[in-house]
C-alpha cells in the first residue's frame, strides 16, 4: 500500500505534464475517484493528464483502470518492471488517444479483453505485455493500429482470434506461453514483420525455409510442429518430357517400370514379414521400456529447467481417470505435456493447505483443467487412493468444483478439475480493482454505483449451500462429508460469480462440520469487511464489536460508497450477525450450515431485512 501511495504522490508531482490549456475538471473529478481510498493523494487541479510514467518503483496492489480508461487525453502509461495486480478491464482500453502502454514484468493476469475505443478508431501502436499472468487475449482485432505487440511469458494457451488481421504489425512476441495455433494461417502477414518469435509454444503449420532465413533461428526454438519446406516442395512442379515416343516402345518400357519395382517390394515383404516373426519375442520385451525412454527423452525437454523434481520420479505410464469423459485416454507422460512439464510458467499455486502446487493445463478437445498435486496422500495406498477419488468425484453440486479425473502415478496422486477464468475469490475480493471484476460492463452513469453487496450476498449464499450439501451426506456414500479448510483461496468463482467450493480432502478425517461452520464464519466476516489476513485474535477482536453494535466501523468501505440504499446497510449488518453466530467459542453453540443457509438466504438484496440475531 505504501507503494501504491507513493505511485499516485509521483503521479501528482513529477508525471503528470503542466499544460496550459483550459482547465480538464471532469479528468480531475475521475482521478480523485479512483484515488479515493489512497491516503496523501493530492491531485494538481487543472491538468490534463497525458503520461503517467513509472517503471521500476517496486509498486505493489491493484490499479483501477477503468477509471483510467475515462480520461480524456491519456496518450502514455509505463507501469513496467513493478508488482501490480488484478486483470485489466475493457474500458481501459477504450481510450481513443491512447498509443503507448508498456505493463511488462508485472502480476497482472486473468483474460485480457480488448474492446473498441469509444469515439473513431484506436491510436494505440505500442503495446508491451510479457512477463505476467495473462491467460487469454479476446478481441485483438480492435487495435487494428498496432506495430508492436509483445505479450512473452505470459500462460496464453491459444492464438488470439483476429490477431492474423494485425497487418500493421512488424515486431510480434508471442514466445514462451505454450500457445497453441497454426502457422502461418494464425498470424498477421510474415512477409509485412521485421521481427517475430514464436519459440517455446505448441504451434503447427508448414512455412517456406525463408522465413527462418528472415528471422533466424531462435525465433522457433520449440515452437511446436513447425515443417520448413523449400521451394521446389512449396512450388510443387515436375517436369514433362515434351517429344513424343513410340506408342509400344513405351508401353513395354511403362510395364517394365512397373513390374520391377513391385516384385522388388513384394520379395523384400516376405523378407521382412519373416524377420518379424523370428524376432516377435525379442522385440516385445524391449518394447515398453523403449517406449517409457521414449517419452522421458521427450518430456525431459519440457522440464529440463524447471525446479519440479517429482516428476523425474513418476511413473510415465500411469493412466489418467477421466471421470467427466470416459473416453478419454491419456498417460502421465501426457498430462505432463499439456502441462509444460510441471514448470513455473503453467504453475497457479505454490504449495498451500493440505495441497500441493496446481498447473494449468489444455486437454484435447480443447479442455482447459488445473492439475493438483495432492501430497497429503503421498502414502496412501494405490486402492484407498482410489476409493477415495472415487467418492469425491461422486461429488455433484451447483457450489462443489467437480473432480474430471485423477491419475495415480507411484507415490504422486494427481487431481483434474475444470480451470475456473475468473480465478479464487481472494483475488476477486483483494486483487481486483475494487473487489468487482464487471467494472468494463457498466457504462458511464453507472460505472461508479454501488453494486458489490448484491455479488457478495450471492457468493456467501453459495458458499453455504455448498458447504449444507457436503455436511447432509448427499455426496453418494450416505457420510457427511467436512472440508476443514475453507479459506477464500479455496473457492472459486464462475462466470456469473456463483462460487465454487474447491481443495475438498480426499481424508475422512478432514475435519469436523462445526469447524467448517467457524471457518466460513471468517469468510463472511472477510466478504463483509474486505480485511485480508485473519487469525483468532482479529475474530473475537470482531465479534466483540458486533457484541458493542458498532457494526457499521467494521463494513468495507467499498459497501459504504455515497448512494448505498439503507436496507443494503442493514442487511449488510445482518451477515456480520450471522458470521458472529458461526464463530460462537463454544462448537455445540454454532447453527448447523443448512441452518446458516436459511439465515442468510432471508437476509435478500432488495427485500425486507430479517430480524438480526442477538
Amino acid at each position: 500500500m505504501n507503494n501504491i501511495l507513493a505511485l499516485f504522490s509521483l503521479l501528482c508531482f513529477s508525471f503528470f505534464p503542466i499544460s496550459f490549456s483550459k482547465c480538464n475538471i471532469s479528468d480531475h473529478g475521475l482521478l480523485s475517484l479512483a484515488f479515493h481510498q489512497v491516503l496523501n493523494f493530492h491531485p494538481i487541479p487543472c491538468q490534463p493528464i497525458h503520461n503517467i510514467t513509472l517503471p521500476s518503483r517496486n509498486l505493489t496492489g491493484s490499479v483501477s483502470w477503468a477509471v483510467l480508461g475515462n480520461l480524456s487525453s491519456l496518450r502514455y502509461v509505463d507501469l513496467s518492471n513493478n508488482s501490480l495486480q488484478g486483470s485489466i478491464p475493457t474500458q481501459f482500453w477504450s481510450v481513443p488517444s491512447l498509443e503507448y502502454v508498456n505493463l511488462a514484468r508485472n502480476k497482472l493476469g486473468g483474460a485480457l479483453r480488448l474492446g473498441p475505443v469509444r469515439r473513431g478508431r484506436s491510436s494505440l501502436k505500442y503495446l508491451y505485455l510479457s512477463q505476467n499472468r495473462f491467460t487469454s487475449v479476446v478481441n485483438i482485432s480492435h487495435l487494428n493500429t498496432l506495430e508492436v505487440l509483445d505479450v512473452s511469458s505470459n500462460q496464453i494457451g491459444l492464438v488470439p482470434v483476429g490477431l492474423k488481421n494485425l497487418t500493421k504489425l512488424i515486431h510480434l512476441d508471442l514466445s514462451r506461453n505454450s500457445m497453441r495455433g497454426h502457422v502461418p494461417q494464425d498470424l498477421p502477414p510474415l512477409t509485412g514483420l521485421r521481427s517475430l518469435n514464436i519459440s517455446y509454444n505448441n504451434f503447427s503449420g508448414e512455412v517456406n525455409v525463408s522465413i527462418l532465413k528472415k528471422f533466424g533461428k531462435y525465433s522457433f526454438t520449440k515452437a511446436g510442429n513447425i515443417k520448413f519446406l523449400n521451394s521446389s516442395s512449396v512450388n510443387g512442379t515436375t517436369s514433362k518430357n515434351s517429344t513424343s515416343q513410340n506408342p509400344r516402345k513405351h508401353k513395354k518400357t511403362l510395364l517394365l517400370a512397373i513390374l520391377i519395382p513391385i516384385s522388388a517390394i513384394i520379395i523384400l515383404s516376405l523378407f521382412f514379414c519373416t524377420l518379424c516373426m523370428l524376432n516377435k519375442t525379442r522385440i516385445k520385451k524391449k518394447h515398453h521400456k523403449t517406449n517409457e525412454k521414449a517419452v522421458k527423452d521427450a518430456i525431459a525437454l519440457a522440464i529440463e529447467d524447471t525446479e519440479t523434481s517429482w516428476v523425474a520420479e513418476a511413473k510415465w505410464t500411469a493412466p489418467v481417470v477421466m471421470i467427466e469423459k470416459p473416453l478419454m485416454q491419456l498417460t502421465f507422460a501426457e498430462l505432463a505435456v499439456a502441462a509444460s512439464g510441471f514448470g513455473r510458467e503453467s504453475q497457479l499455486a505454490e504449495r498451500g493447505g493440505r495441497s500441493g502446487p496446481a498447473y494449468r493445463a489444455v486437454l484435447p478437445g480443447d479442455l482447459h483443467v488445473v492439475i493438483r498435486v495432492v501430497e497429503s496422500v503421498h502414502d496412501m495406498a494405490e486402492q484407498e487412493a482410489i476409493a477415495a477419488f472415487r467418492n469425491l468425484g461422486q461429488l455433484r453440486h451447483p457450489n462443489i468444483l467437480p473432480l474430471l479425473g485423477y491419475c495415480i502415478s507411484g507415490r504422486e496422486k494427481l487431481l483434474i478439475y475444470e480451470y475456473m477464468e475468473r480465478g479464487d475469490l481472494h483475488r476477486w475480493l483483494h486483487e481486483l480493482p475494487a473487489g468487482t471484476p464487471n467494472t468494463e460492463e457498466w457504462d458511464d452513469d453507472t460505472w461508479d454505483v454501488a453494486g458489490d453487496w448484491p455479488s457478495r450476498h450471492r457468493i456467501a449464499l453459495g458458499i453455504a449451500r455448498g458447504l449444507a450439501f457436503l455436511h447432509q451426506g448427499w455426496a453418494g456414500s450416505g457420510k457427511p462429508v467436512t472440508h476443514g479448510h475453507l479459506v477464500l483461496t479455496n473457492i472459486l468463482l464462475g462466470d456469473d460469480l456463483e462460487p465454487r467450493i474447491a481443495d475438498i480432502g480426499p481424508l475422512d478425517n478432514a475435519g469436523t462440520p462445526e469447524g467448517d461452520v467457524y471457518q466460513f464464519g471468517v469468510v463472511l466476516f472477510e466478504l463483509m469487511t474486505g480485511r485480508d489476513g485473519w487469525d483468532e485474535a482479529i475474530v473475537n477482536r470482531v465479534r466483540g464489536q458486533v457484541k458493542e453494535g458498532k457494526e457499521l466501523d467494521l463494513l468495507d468501505d467499498r459497501l459504504l460508497i455515497e448512494g448505498v440504499e439503507p436496507d443494503w446497510q442493514r442487511q449488510m449488518v445482518g451477515c456480520l450477525h450471522v458470521g458472529y453466530l458461526c464463530t460462537a467459542q463454544s462448537p455445540e453453540k454454532r447453527p448447523t450450515m443448512q441452518q446458516v443457509v436459511g439465515l442468510v438466504k432471508d437476509i435478500q438484496p432488495g427485500s425486507a431485512t430479517s430480524s438480526v440475531p442477538s
